[in-house]
């Protein structure tokens, strides 16, 4: 594929004299749509299946608390990085982190942090569990950040019960 973009660009005489390394890199690693939906797919089902398993993992004694954290993690990471397919890994940090959604990013990748320390090196159930109820806020925060006045839809809905 990549080789017959080549070939017609060179012609219909649009051959670039000056194309670095970088450039030569990008067409030969660049993804075609297809291949990028089966990424996003594989990718986010992974990251639920993890999930749902993790939260299986909650009901098991002893360590189970463990499993949970750290395959509900798991699978948020794996879901979240999903959407590096459909626009590219720069460009979703670009988004991640421009002015309406880095406090979300930063509480979401802080919770990420801090309930694997709290299941690996603190072994605190309690904190494990709360830090994974407010990973689940901050990323569905994020997400809903991309949705058109979503955020004002459930502010509106919170202070309305709140009131």
């Amino acid at each position: 594929m990549v080789n017959m973009d080549k070939l017609r660009r060179h012609l219909s005489g649009d051959v670039e004299e000056n194309r670095g390394i970088v450039d030569e890199l990008w067409d030969a690693t660049s993804l075609s749509w297809e291949t990028r939906i089966k990424g996003f797919i594989g990718c986010f089902v992974l990251g639920v299946v993890l999930s749902i398993l993790g939260s299986c993992f909650l009901w098991i004694p002893g360590g189970g608390l463990t499993l949970f954290a750290v395959f509900y993690t798991f699978g948020n990471l794996l879901s979240l990085g999903s959407t590096c397919f459909l626009m590219g890994p720069i460009n979703q940090i670009k988004k991640m982190f421009n002015e309406t959604r880095w406090i979300a990013t930063l509480v979401m990748i802080v919770c990420f942090a801090l309930t694997l320390m709290a299941a690996l090196w603190w072994h605190n159930a309690a904190l494990a569990l709360i830090f994974c109820v407010l990973q689940f806020l901050a990323m569905t925060w994020y997400s809903i950040s991309y949705i058109p006045y979503a955020r004002n839809a459930v502010k509106g809905c919170l202070s309305a019960c709140i009131n």
